[in-house]
């Protein structure tokens, strides 16, 4: 028969193929080859493939043949041979795997681990790295360290000053260089408008003179980093000015030979950082109006789209003191303005920007001031104004300055330097004698001029500021789309102290507005009740104010004001003391009153559920918080409680007031018998004199005891009546079939 396919597809499978020896199989690696020509290796039993993979049994035991029988001799020669065989080739692992006690690298291969030996003998030996001398190192370092260099821990360098003796010398010179720079950059870091006029003392205490170049360089780089902060910038380089001059001269003329090299290469982040720099140095009087001014025609000479940016932004800076200073000049720049953006030639974008420059212009900068309040530092008698125009050719930047040079007369210079600081800064010693009596003088200055400022405080007896404190609440809630942006703007409103009332009067007041309860009132008050205790405070006293004038609620607002402070009291934003001030019983409540708690119960029971309200009810530490809402001083009050709770549905906590009410007789008769038997004891103490006095005065009371029974007994008779009377009263309004006229017998008769 002929071989079916699948024989044939079983003939070719890859087990069969890959025991033939193709091109394609992978080489074995060199150190198997040799391994394998070892004649240890040779040495051991042979083996093909298929025998390596059969494993045998360590079972000693022989194994059944095919008849049934065990042949023991075969199987004892198999387990011999298998054990001198495993017997040798762990001898042979053990030989090859243990490495010869010998320096270098092992290797199986005999002739390359000879070889490589005889390369590593050849070697020059190592030379061990000799220490070095901790003086030497520094002198290296110190003659090798330059401005912007490796950077010196403080410790080290603190250790370096302290080894150098010689103040004069170029190393100690150097260090104190590095220092100085280091204490320029951090003070000019870290100045705000809030703190700038204490970072000035500290600024002059440096050597500004010797370290003029580092100050340009480093107000100049964290002007371009932090342009919101150039306003100070230029404050403190107004104030260093009226006093180094020369440093306002050499940060200007840096100032415009940057602006020509940005302008000439088109960059427009550094122009636009420079720009805004000497904008505030001329909002500040440091520069001249002229070099604004001729900034302003280059840009508007040929316009482009950068330029003109460039042209706005710097024109929102220095357009209000153009406008007072330069009149005219500001009307032409104006004017050129509105010439490019009549042409139509620009983009829309920067024809937005011209048309809020124009809108900006139209609001008398009232965003854009000259000068803050705050920064307004330097006196204009004092100040002092370099006029460098920007086409100048003889600028010269002193690119030197920012170098470090040997000063060979430096002590000197520091002694200089150290009399003008002590002329900018005042002189501790001389000031300290006379200080007690000029702090004298300026408390009397000081307490005057405060008596004259209070009598000449405007007080506001018509409300304006007020209405418009409310006003500004009310447009903030309507316009909020969440209760958290709601929150944050409201935060924003600066408000006096004792105004927070205002605000939580409006939140009420809002509340009440809307048609049906809006949780979104609920989630500000529980925000601002947790915030600050203020507001918490606030909140209590507008909870004691609202239910004192509850009355005056209709019916829909007096339902907004319960589930609002119903959220409150659930989410702990309102302490429940306040619950105190509700007195439950018929005299001290209204209609109005016992609406308003009926909701307010009945939105605790939805939001706490009936048995956590319930615990919080019972909760001994509440106790007194509760006396009101739950009175047991009168069983009158009591009962009215029981009937009310009942009547809204939560009886379930009025469980205490129940059982108080059940107690209270014998709780009344035992009172009474302890109030007897001290009048007893009190009675029997007398005297025999006054026995006779009382037995002689017994039958007048006898007598007026009996007319007091008389009378108390014609008062229960009467009461009865009454009673008895309303009883009928009742059933005849109650009974429909009872008709009020006669028979037609009587009429008869």
């Amino acid at each position: 028969m002929p071989r079916s396919p699948i024989r044939r597809s079983k003939s070719r499978s890859p087990i069969r193929r890959s025991k033939s020896r193709s091109p394609t199989r992978r080489p074995r690696s060199p150190v198997r080859r040799s391994m394998s020509r070892s004649p240890s290796r040779s040495r051991s039993p042979s083996r093909s493939p298929a025998r390596k993979r059969k494993t045998y049994s360590r079972d000693p035991s022989p194994s059944p043949t095919r008849s049934g029988r065990r042949d023991e001799r075969p199987s004892q020669h198999v387990d011999k041979a298998r054990r001198n065989g495993s017997r040798d080739r762990s001898d042979n692992r053990d030989n090859k795997r243990e490495p010869p006690q010998q320096q270098g690298i092992w290797d199986p291969n005999v002739s390359r681990r000879q070889e490589r030996e005889r390369q590593m003998a050849e070697r020059a030996p190592v030379v061990p790295k000799p220490s070095n001398d901790p003086a030497e190192e520094m002198k290296k370092l110190l003659n090798s360290t330059r401005t912007g260099g490796a950077y010196i821990p403080p410790a080290r360098l603190r250790m370096m000053q302290e080894q150098i003796t010689d103040k004069s010398s170029k190393e100690y010179q150097r260090i104190a260089w590095e220092a100085l720079k280091k204490s320029i950059n951090g003070l000019i870091n870290k100045v705000t408008a809030s703190n700038i006029k204490a970072i000035i003392p500290e600024l002059f205490g440096e050597n500004l003179i010797r370290g003029r170049g580092l100050y340009c360089r480093s107000i100049m780089k964290a002007q371009a980093a932090s342009m919101a902060f150039t306003p100070v910038y230029a404050a403190i380089t107004a104030v260093v000015n009226t006093k180094l001059p020369q440093i306002g001269e050499l940060l200007i003329t840096r100032l415009i030979v940057q602006f020509r090299k940005a302008y000439k290469r088109n960059d427009k982040a550094t122009c636009l950082a420079t720009t805004t720099f000497i904008a505030h140095l001329t909002n500040q009087w440091v520069t001249h109006e002229l070099l604004a001014l001729k900034i302003l025609f280059l840009l508007l000479g040929q316009p482009t789209e950068d330029s003109i940016e460039i042209a706005v932004g710097f024109m929102k800076e220095v357009g209000a003191f153009l406008a007072q200073e330069a009149s005219g000049a500001n009307e032409g720049v104006f004017e050129r303005l509105r010439h490019i953006l009549h042409e139509g030639k620009i983009e829309k974008r920067t024809q937005y920007m011209i048309e809020v420059l124009f809108q900006i212009r139209k609001d008398k900068y009232k965003d854009n001031p000259p000068v803050l309040p705050e920064l307004e530092l330097v006196d204009d008698e004092d100040q002092i104004t370099h006029t460098l125009e920007l086409d100048d050719d003889d600028l010269d930047v002193m690119e030197g300055l920012g170098v470090f040079k040997h000063d060979p007369e430096y002590l000197e210079n520091e002694e200089k330097y150290g009399a003008i600081k002590a002329e900018i800064l005042g002189d501790d010693d001389e000031s300290g004698e006379s200080g007690s009596e000029e702090s004298d003088d300026e408390d009397e200055e000081e307490a005057n001029r405060a008596a004259v400022m209070k009598k000449m405080e405007i007080q506001d007896h018509t409300n304006t500021n007020l209405v418009n404190l409310r006003k500004t609440i009310y447009l903030t809630i309507k316009s909020s789309l969440n209760f958290e942006e709601c929150c944050h703007k409201l935060m924003l409103i600066k408000l006096e102290p004792g105004q927070q009332i205002e605000l939580a009067n409006m939140l009420i007041e809002c509340c009440t507005q809307e048609r049906t309860y809006e949780k979104f009132f609920g989630l500000v008050g529980e925000r601002f009740s947790k915030v600050n205790r203020d507001w918490a405070e606030a909140f209590q006293e507008c909870f004691v104010t609202n239910y004192e004038t509850i009355h005056r609620f209709e019916t829909n607002p007096l339902r907004n004001v319960a589930k609002y402070f119903g959220h409150l009291l659930s989410t702990d934003g309102l302490s429940w003391g306040v619950l105190s001030v509700i007195h439950l019983n018929e005299d001290e409540t209204t209609s109005s009153s016992r609406i308003f708690i009926k909701i307010l119960f009945q939105d605790l029971v939805e939001s706490l559920g009936l048995k956590k309200l319930n615990d919080r009810v019972k909760d001994p530490n509440c106790e007194e918080w509760f006396a009101g809402l739950f009175p047991k001083d009168n069983p009158k009050n009591t009962r009215f409680a029981i009937n009310f709770f009942t009547s809204i549905g939560l009886g379930a906590l009025t469980t205490t007031l129940r059982e108080h009410l059940r107690n209270a007789p014998s709780a009344i008769m035992s009172r009474d018998t302890d109030t007897e038997s001290s009048d007893s004891d009190s009675s029997s103490s007398g005297s025999d004199s006054s026995s006779d006095s009382d037995s002689s005065s017994s039958s007048d009371s006898s007598s007026g005891s009996e007319s007091d029974s008389s009378d108390s007994g014609s008062d229960r008779r009467s009461s009865r009546r009454r009673r008895s009377r309303r009883s009928r009263s009742r059933s005849n309004s109650r009974s429909p079939s009872r008709s009020v006229t006669p028979p037609r017998s009587s009429r008869r008769r």
